[in-house]
């Protein structure tokens, strides 16, 4: 029995790496929604609802990128909701959004007053949230990929697709991003930000492998939430 006690589970080794290397979320909240116009910020079971200013029935659920701090996605979806779209970020554990694939199946019951629901994520939760929609094409209209891309087949779910990612990306691979187009709608849209790069779409600092951005953080986040505000329709 001595070499089974010596196993070390997968699951617990892939935890301890996720931790030692999460990137942190670096930003001032205080300024974010001095900008944001009536932004309301609540945390609910492991989760921020993000509320806009006024009244919506169109909501998006986020999944944060792999080993990333969760709350570092606030800036992004503080932005969404200014442009009208109540944003759920969720918060995985060990900031890997595979140990809770199916972290959205609870917000289209819990909040029935939403009628236009949407999931997305960004890198690796971006690839778990088109694994989950896949499943369950029914409950949402459409799905956001930011410098993301989709291993479950789309394309007959009738589920639309908006695929975002910076033209000075380093850490997204691109010819698995070419590859895995096939799984995505043929009318599915696509925007390349200019200057902007993989770790942009959060505010954690500089990510290892990928490239210096030409745009600010701020200038990538202001962009894709006008693309997803005029995705979510």
């Amino acid at each position: 029995m001595r070499h089974i006690r010596n196993i070390v589970p997968l699951a617990t080794i892939i935890m301890f790496f996720a931790v030692s290397c999460s990137y942190q979320a670096d930003f001032s909240l205080d300024e974010i929604l001095a900008e944001a116009g009536g932004v309301t910020l609540q945390n609910h079971n492991e989760t921020v609802v993000i509320n806009p200013p006024a009244e919506t029935d169109t909501a998006l659920v986020f999944y944060p990128g792999g080993s990333v701090d969760y709350s570092a996605y606030i800036p992004l979806l503080v932005r969404c909701a200014k442009n009208g779209v109540k944003c759920f970020l969720v918060q995985q554990p060990y900031d890997l959004a595979i140990f809770n694939i199916s972290a959205a199946g609870k917000f289209p019951v819990d909040y029935p007053e939403i009628k236009k629901w949407y999931i997305g994520g960004h890198s690796l939760g971006g690839a778990m949230a088109s694994s989950y929609v896949s499943r369950h094409p029914s409950d949402f209209r459409g799905l956001v990929l930011l410098a993301s891309y989709s291993t479950s087949d789309l394309s007959k779910t009738g589920v639309r697709v908006l695929s975002l990612y910076g033209s000075r990306d380093g850490v997204l691979k691109m010819d698995n991003y070419r590859k895995n187009i096939q799984n995505l709608p043929q009318d599915f849209e696509e925007h390349v930000i200019d200057g902007g790069n993989h770790g942009n779409f959060g505010c954690y600092g500089f990510q290892k492998g990928d490239n210096e951005a030409s745009i600010t953080a701020a200038q990538q986040q202001t962009i894709a939430a006008n693309y997803i505000m005029g995705f979510c329709k």
